[in-house]
């Protein structure tokens, strides 16, 4: 998209290439910060081969000294965006006492450096290095490795690496930052106290910008109302708790079991995906998921038919995210041994054909977590409306004077 033209008196255009381990998770942060103007991912500080990215993560280039760095060419304007302001959030989305390293990703292609355009970045930079090596050492870090260098060629990357995330958009961000920043922030203490007993779901948060994140909030758990808690949590949160996986990525999706983690998953995960997998957490090996999964269907008159049959008003819900399914205000008792509504709620599940055993059905899913709920008969129900017949056991209820819309 084309840049949006400014008034010269209010534009200062600078540029800053900046190196902190890969630079995909790094090139979207910097396009999210008021004053950037553009953010281009590319390769610098490197000597005696072409920049390429075959090249620079060649096995045998991986110790190489005079190896390219992948880098970001940020261009701002100075007078939104300060250059200390953009140095300290470099310094902070990042580990820079790692040296040629950002976690899982090892190589001289990854080391932190910083390459100036002018004397003035040159002396910020030095000036802030100081100030957050004297910082990171009251944390515990070592010592701070990031080069100060004059930058003398910018190679742009491959066009594939530019804009990666957004091409890209069923991953993670990778965020090695050390929690250790220029501003004293007023952490509130977060008690995971509630997390030692139960099931819980908790997904690790970015501190910095990630597309990841927001998306897995906005599509996938956005309307979650499920029985077993969401919590989100970044990954120096986790105190108390016993976790196997790594959580430098962002989201992490943890199943916890009093306090301890039973499974984890890197990355944005579908809605589908999200809720099979909640679905063998909260279920296990139960006649309920070989239905909801499985397209299986309960015994006529069941335990949990008998029980649901003549419950007061109310709605029953989908057993794993919680949304409105069937209001008790439909129900028939259709002498069937299965739950008989006339109508679902509104917008609330989907129709999909069913051939199976030589019949031809109309199968019924849950909007919300694709799981299977039963069949829809034509004309079967009172007065000529249909018959909605939906296994009990994938459903939960709410009577009303618990219901919140």
């Amino acid at each position: 998209m084309p840049k949006p033209e400014m008034d010269n008196a209010s534009v200062n255009i600078k540029t800053l290439v900046l190196g902190s381990g890969c630079f995909w998770g790094p090139e979207k942060r910097y396009e999210a910060m008021v004053g950037v103007i553009d953010a281009e991912s590319g390769y610098a500080d490197g000597r005696g081969f072409k920049a390429t990215y075959k090249n620079i993560i060649s096995p045998r280039r991986r110790y190489d000294e005079n190896n390219y760095a992948e880098v970001v060419k940020v261009t701002y304007n100075a007078n939104l965006l300060s250059t200390e302001s953009l140095i300290k959030s470099y310094f902070e989305s990042h580990d820079p006492t790692q040296k040629n390293r950002q976690g899982n990703d090892v190589g001289t292609q990854y080391r932190s450096i910083i390459l100036f355009d002018t004397e003035k970045q040159a002396k910020v930079a030095h000036q802030l290095k100081g100030e957050y090596q004297h910082l990171l050492q009251k944390a515990g870090y070592g010592d701070i490795q990031t080069k100060i260098k004059p930058l003398e060629t910018f190679v742009s990357a491959e066009e594939y690496h530019q804009n990666y995330l957004a091409k890209n958009p069923n991953g993670y961000c990778p965020d090695h930052s050390t929690g250790v920043t220029f501003d004293k922030v007023d952490k509130k203490k977060v008690s995971n106290e509630a997390l030692l007993s139960g099931k819980h779901i908790v997904v690790l948060d970015s501190k910095n910008y990630c597309p990841y994140c927001e998306k897995f909030k906005s599509t996938v758990v956005n309307d979650y109302k499920g029985s077993i808690p969401l919590h989100y949590r970044f990954a120096d949160q986790l105190q108390g708790i016993e976790i196997m996986s790594a959580t430098w990525a962002t989201p992490t999706i943890l199943l916890i079991e009093n306090g301890k983690e039973v499974a984890g998953y890197q990355g944005f995960m579908n809605r589908e995906t999200f809720y099979k997998v909640l679905g063998a957490f909260k279920l296990g090996k139960t006649e309920a998921y070989k239905i909801a999964f499985q397209k299986g269907t309960e015994r006529p008159f069941c335990k949990q038919y008998d029980i649901f049959k003549n419950t007061g008003e109310g709605v029953f819900v989908d057993k794993l995210s919680g949304a409105h399914l069937f209001d008790t205000k439909d129900r028939f008792n259709s002498g069937t041994g299965w739950l008989s509504f006339k109508y679902p709620v509104k917008g609330s599940v989907t129709y999909h054909q069913d051939l199976s055993h030589g019949m031809v059905r109309t199968e019924i899913r849950s909007k919300s977590t694709g799981i299977h709920l039963g069949h829809v008969f034509k004309n079967e129900g009172p007065r000529g409306t249909d018959r909605y017949c939906i296994n009990a056991t994938v459903l939960d209820f709410i009577p009303s004077k618990d219901v919140v819309n």
